[in-house]
């Protein structure tokens, strides 16, 4: 007879993180928010089972590179055709949709399964520093990644 009790759905149960972009570098950043939506800070993690929570990232216009990544590095993809690779600059890319950056290194950074998808579906990026998620966030980052439980009865205050 086993003496566990099993996964539960409170086990199973979505947090929202919040992640302020502003003056963060892309890479680290995207590591962390890679590892929240794979829930791999949850004791229950599982690689096969998707457990991981919601995030939210604000001021995705202020997101910074190391180095001179900003003038050098290319986004490249194949339309399948011959003569059909195109790029695109960071800089370009951070002009048109500066969530696509945050979304591409996040992405790049899961597994490549069945759930990557689905995970990435948990990612909401905003340009700026409003959004219509204000109520479910339970958790902050600060600057050095380190996340702030908020205190639920300040927040009516």
């Amino acid at each position: 007879m086993s003496q566990s009790i099993g996964k539960t759905a409170l086990a199973y149960a979505r947090v929202w993180h919040l992640v302020d972009a502003n003056q963060r570098v892309l890479g680290r950043m995207s590591s962390g928010i890679a590892q929240t939506l794979m829930g791999k800070h949850k004791p229950i993690y599982d690689p096969a089972s998707d457990c991981g929570d919601y995030v939210v990232v604000i001021n995705a216009k202020s997101v910074k590179v190391t180095g001179a990544k900003a003038q050098d590095k290319l986004y490249r993809h194949h339309s399948g055709y011959p003569g059909g690779l195109k790029e695109i600059s960071y800089d370009k890319l951070m002009e048109k949709d500066s969530d696509a950056i945050i979304r591409k290194a996040v992405s790049g950074m899961l597994p490549k399964n069945r759930l990557r998808d689905p995970r990435l579906g948990r990612l909401f990026i905003f340009e700026g520093a409003e959004h219509p998620y204000e109520q479910n966030i339970v958790k902050r980052y600060d600057e050095l990644g380190r996340e702030t439980k908020l205190d639920p009865t300040k927040l009516d205050a």
